[in-house]
């Protein structure tokens, strides 16, 4: 069997995309037709550098989606003897159903490079995302209080912030991952700190909202409870009987050690946009009407807040990325097989200069993720300027 040209192997490629190029179309025939509607997310269609950004990352997304629809291989499995195949290289001792070519070739293990690609945005697309969001929740639970009471909370807080700002962030995020530290428990105890922010702040959340019905709000803020308590024994000490939630001990410290190392900068950002927004008319007749601390913070406030925050948080995501990317290149990652792209660099770095592509594949992956996330957020902040 003959390898492919460059021209079938982009063909090819597309058409294992399919699915992704289907969403796409639909994500944007709806979301344009709808636009008028649909607050700052439909006026982000009107700025042709966050649709960009806006394209690439739900491309990425959709991968990520129907990645077992897309790949070719087991992203971990070893395709016969072969070491670092081109791309378009046929797969030796071809069997019946299988797929016949490497279609960006393979690595030192005969590892197809495409699927691993694919694969990759997975991981990096569930944790990123994930670790961010539990970030912001803890950031804004404290932020908020700290910039709208200020005195010694607001100092304690701020200092406490400082210090783990003051340090190298590559350094403490190296730091916090390694086989030593998770020996010493440090980040289960951080887990168990973190982890519970999530159920605070929706309780808080919930019960400020509906505090005038108590009816209501019982049922939400149980509700919280108990799917929070339940989902915070499982994610923190893997304690959940049912087996619904639970984190292996190699993600449970990337994760925690994400969110341990942005929250504090969430905090500065959330606190300096309180500090300036409750001096506000619409707080001080919030505060004429009686209405509690925590509602004017979390329901006149924050979303007051909502356009440079979704900003950051989108740039923020980008930044886990490569900080994902730099652990797994330091074989810090998930898993040593995992197929996430900081692990598949550092596997085809050794022979870059000669074989490129097991290393220059996912790096190509991930710079195109954080540029788009780089876009949509301008485009966001640009829309958001208009308002």
């Amino acid at each position: 069997m003959d390898s492919l040209s460059w021209g079938m192997i982009f063909l090819k490629m597309g058409a294992r995309f399919l699915p992704v190029w289907i969403a796409l179309i639909v994500t944007f025939a709806v979301s344009i037709n709808f636009k008028q509607r649909l607050g700052l997310y439909g006026k982000l269609f009107d700025s042709p550098v966050g649709m960009t950004g806006f394209a690439i990352v739900m491309f990425w997304v959709f991968t990520a989606i129907f990645a077992d629809l897309i790949i070719t291989y087991d992203p971990i499995a070893q395709l016969g003897s072969v070491k670092n195949p081109l791309p378009g290289t046929p797969v030796p001792d071809l069997k019946d159903g299988q797929y016949a070519w490497f279609l960006l070739g393979g690595d030192h293990l005969a590892r197809d490079i495409f699927s691993r690609m694919v694969m990759g945005a997975r991981r990096v697309l569930v944790i990123a995302p994930a670790a961010t969001t539990f970030a912001y929740i803890v950031g804004i639970t404290l932020g908020l209080p700290a910039g709208y009471y200020g005195g010694k909370f607001d100092t304690g807080l701020s200092f406490i912030s400082n210090l783990v700002l003051a340090f190298p962030v590559i350094l403490l995020f190296y730091l916090l991952v390694t086989p030593e530290i998770r020996n010493t428990g440090i980040p289960i105890y951080l887990a168990a700190v973190l982890f519970i922010f999530p159920v605070v702040f929706f309780s808080i959340l919930f019960n400020a909202r509906f505090f005038t019905n108590p009816r209501q709000r019982n049922i939400y803020v149980g509700t919280t409870l108990v799917i929070g308590l339940w989902a915070y024994s499982g994610l923190a000490f893997n304690a959940d009987p049912l087996g619904v939630w639970g984190m292996d001990p190699n993600l449970l410290n990337v994760f925690v050690s994400v969110v341990f190392v942005n929250a504090p900068t969430v905090f500065r950002i959330v606190r300096g946009i309180t500090l300036d927004l409750k001096a506000r008319d619409y707080v001080a007749a919030g505060q004429t009407r009686g209405e509690g601390a925590w509602y004017i913070m979390l329901w006149e406030i924050l979303p007051n807040a909502r356009g440079p925050l979704i900003v950051d948080y989108c740039l923020r995501i980008g930044y886990t990325t490569i900080l994902l990317g730099t652990l797994g290149f330091f074989g810090l990652g998930v898993t040593p097989e995992s197929p996430d792209w900081g692990s598949t660099i550092n596997a085809g770095r050794k022979l870059l200069s000669t074989i490129p592509h097991p290393a220059v594949v996912p790096a190509l992956a991930l710079m195109s993720l954080v540029l788009g996330l780089n876009l949509l957020a301008d485009g966001l902040r640009e829309e958001s300027l208009k308002d």
